[in-house]
């Protein structure tokens, strides 16, 4: 297969991964359950991976590493957290459903929201949105780091300085950028909460993800439940991580999300690669005769992911044209429509995303195969 899904699922692991989760279901039983062996591996497998992951986001210790199921899971205890009690919150025009519909949920709380839309690939225009939205009562902004759609990579550090500006926390989602565009929370001072899978650019494991905390005591936890801690307690632990992580943790995938940070961190350029990727790709489908593409001419903020449509076969039919030839993609409006709005597509596209795992020949299967298929 030519797997160009990269930003649905890195489906290609490195094989440290493998081993690491391979090993895990051997020898790690359930963390603070026990205090035989295979209860403590896999705690130390758990704390490891806090270590690694705090070091590579900039957290201020490994308690600040909450453990999720994935990025919506991380964007739900920080969006709930924050806005349950009712306010306002800021996002951006290009939104993932994990962000809308949560605070479309706490509605009925009394929760609003206001959208920024600014066009693809201006970030001045869309810190001057954000700005304009804002309100006195404004709770929170909270912004994807690079849309899932088009790869637009958000000015951060200057959304992070008007945020601090007005003292309002920021809430990121990187679920397109960990592992590939650098987030670190002790850059970023108004950055309360940053979200984000194990499964995309961190190599890990489906079921894992992380809640990097600035402090995450001050919001209440999402769900509550048996933590192994002050099990004599009716009430849920008010230290971290154990505030936000309740029941069996997954150990298992844990262990390779700690193999696959350990694996970003020792290769260099992922971005680079991605981009002369992306570079390549853009040039050769504009080749191809009726082709519209999503795409920063700048090259100033755009990541490894490409949308793009074809005048004579739409979005889907494409996907499936090249399922067909064995060429993974994604079509339709990737659980983004607002981003699909705000750019003005009413179609839905064909995304193509490049992990590390991709080359050029894969490149040229995909031209070749759209060429056949426009005709």
């Amino acid at each position: 297969m030519t797997y160009l899904d990269n930003a649905a699922t890195t489906l290609i692991k490195p094989q440290s991964v493998t081993d690491a989760v391979t090993e895990a279901i051997k020898t790690a039983a359930n963390a603070g359950r026990g205090g035989h062996g295979a209860s403590m591996r896999a705690a130390d497998i758990l704390f490891e991976c806090r270590e690694t992951a705090a070091d590579f986001f900039g957290a201020k210790s490994a308690e600040n590493i909450i453990f999720t199921l994935n990025a919506t899971h991380a964007l739900n205890i920080a969006i709930h957290g924050i806005m349950g009690k009712g306010g306002h919150a800021v996002i951006s025009g290009y939104e993932h459903n994990s962000v809308v519909r949560p605070l479309a949920f706490l509605g009925d709380k009394g929760v609003s929201f206001s959208v920024a839309r600014a066009p693809l690939f201006e970030p001045e225009l869309m810190v001057e949105a954000i700005n304009r939205e804002i309100k006195k009562n404004t709770k929170a902004v909270i912004v994807t780091h690079v849309s899932n759609v088009f790869g637009y990579i958000l000015p951060i550090k200057e959304i992070n300085a008007l945020c601090a500006s007005k003292g309002i926390p920021l809430v990121i989602d990187a679920a397109q950028s960990a592992g590939c565009i650098p987030v670190k929370l002790n850059d970023l001072t108004a950055v309360r909460f940053v979200c984000m899978p194990g499964h995309k650019g961190l190599y890990g494991p489906q079921g894992t993800g992380i809640l990097v905390c600035r402090d995450g005591r001050e919001i209440s936890p999402l769900m509550q439940g048996g933590t192994g801690s002050q099990s004599h307690e009716a009430f849920q632990p008010d230290f971290l991580p154990d505030r936000h992580e309740t029941g069996t943790q997954n150990a298992h995938g844990i262990a390779g999300l700690n193999a696959g940070i350990k694996f970003v961190c020792k290769v260099s350029e992922l971005y680079r690669h991605e981009r002369e990727l992306l570079d390549y790709c853009t040039e050769e489908i504009g080749k191809i005769s009726g082709a519209t593409l999503y795409y920063d001419h700048k090259k100033q903020c755009q990541s490894g992911v490409l949308s793009f449509n074809l005048a004579r076969v739409n979005a889907d039919e494409v996907s499936y044209q090249l399922s067909l030839c064995d060429i993974a993609v994604r079509s339709g409006f990737h659980c983004a429509p607002l981003a699909h709005e705000t750019a003005g597509d009413r179609m839905g596209t064909v995304r193509v995303s490049f992990s590390v795992f991709n080359d050029f020949s894969d490149v040229e299967t995909l031209v070749s195969a759209l060429k056949k298929i426009n005709v």
